[in-house]
């Protein structure tokens, strides 16, 4: 090779050289500038809102403990009752005699005592079957108290011994059996341990109740399960509440604080008076079906609406249903569910 041949080569080889050069700093740029931009990480999304299940309420956490339904007395004698204001639902059925009791369901506010607790009765396993939880009583006929065990709820009896029961000295025997709930909870065995599941719908966040935006305003709602137990409930826009009155007469706790609740939730029901059990007075005990279907009417925030109930079973929750089947939701909050008779109540919106 002459030297014009060689001075070429080389003169190739120094571009080359220079090509490699320039392609290394590019890379040695582009990797710095890539390094030199901060990267940012999104954060992750807020994790979903938990609501306790018998109310719609947010709850941040719901602790593991199940619900727990108690027997409350109303009668006369029994008024001011302690922890009906604590209750997330309360169930009002009539018994003998035509006067009322409450099964009142506890889970996400637990009062230090309630009562006065007194006896099952045969519609009670229908009415707590749904919660999967424990139902407390104080007395109650052998057959009424295996049909809560039979209903797969556990049982909680003064009867029976368990703790948690005592007795108000500044009250007169049967009207003064008194309870600790958290006494009550901390029997709960390993099959009744799991928080309850959701026996109404509620509206979701944003959105209105069916009662407000499908009923019509109403200022009170006038009912009548026996011809000695007239319920009056009361629109209070102040308390966003519907206010509690045996008939004239406002229903407090034992602390003087009204009681109230955030939807009445009334179920037109067939009462049986032909069950063949007597109480020791020798009246009838009734049972109330609730198994079946029938009419309803839902008060919510300040307003009313018709609807259907159904309950497929004793396990099964009732469900509230309008129009075309609709499903009638509730405001968040709590509820109390009025079991009136058919043939004997009566109803009146005003």
């Amino acid at each position: 090779m002459g030297k014009r041949g060689i001075r070429r080569a080389g003169v190739v080889a120094l571009v080359g050289l220079a090509v490699v050069t320039t392609a290394a700093c590019g890379v040695e740029t582009r990797t710095r500038a890539v390094a030199a931009t901060p990267t940012t990480t999104a954060p992750p999304p807020p994790p979903p809102p938990v609501y306790w299940p018998l109310t719609g309420l947010e709850s941040g956490e719901v602790p593991t403990r199940p619900a727990l339904a108690v027997k409350i007395e109303n009668s006369v004698t029994a008024r001011p009752q302690t922890g009906l204001g604590s209750a997330d639902m309360v169930w009002e059925e009539v018994v003998e005699g035509g006067i009322t009791r409450f099964v009142a369901v506890y889970h996400s506010t637990l009062p230090t005592r309630i009562g006065p607790v007194r006896s099952v009765r045969p519609m009670d396993p229908a009415i707590a079957a749904p919660l999967r939880g424990l139902l407390a009583f104080s007395g109650g006929q052998r057959p009424f108290v295996d049909a809560v065990t039979d209903a797969g709820l556990q049982v909680v009896s003064h009867d029976a011994g368990s703790p948690g029961f005592f007795r108000l000295a500044s009250r007169k025997a049967p009207h003064n059996v008194y309870a600790e709930p958290a006494t009550f909870l901390a029997q709960a065995d390993a099959a009744h341990q799991a928080a309850p599941v959701a026996q109404f719908r509620f509206a979701a966040a944003g959105e209105q109740p069916v009662a407000v935006t499908a009923g019509t305003p109403a200022a009170q709602v006038d009912l009548k399960l026996s011809p000695v137990s007239r319920p009056r409930w009361t629109w209070s826009a102040p308390d966003s509440a519907w206010l509690r009155a045996e008939g004239s007469t406002p229903s407090t706790e034992a602390d003087g604080s009204p009681l109230g609740a955030t939807n009445v939730v009334v179920l037109r029901v067939t009462v049986d008076n032909n069950t063949g059990f007597t109480d020791p007075a020798g009246n009838p005990v009734p049972e109330t079906q609730l198994v079946g279907s029938g009419e309803a009417l839902v008060a919510t925030g300040g307003h009313t609406v018709t609807a259907t109930w159904t309950k497929a079973s004793v396990a099964a929750p009732v469900v509230l249903t309008g129009g075309v089947g609709w499903p009638v939701t509730l405001a968040p909050g709590t509820t109390w569910v009025e079991l009136v008779p058919t043939a004997t109540g009566s109803v009146a919106v005003g």
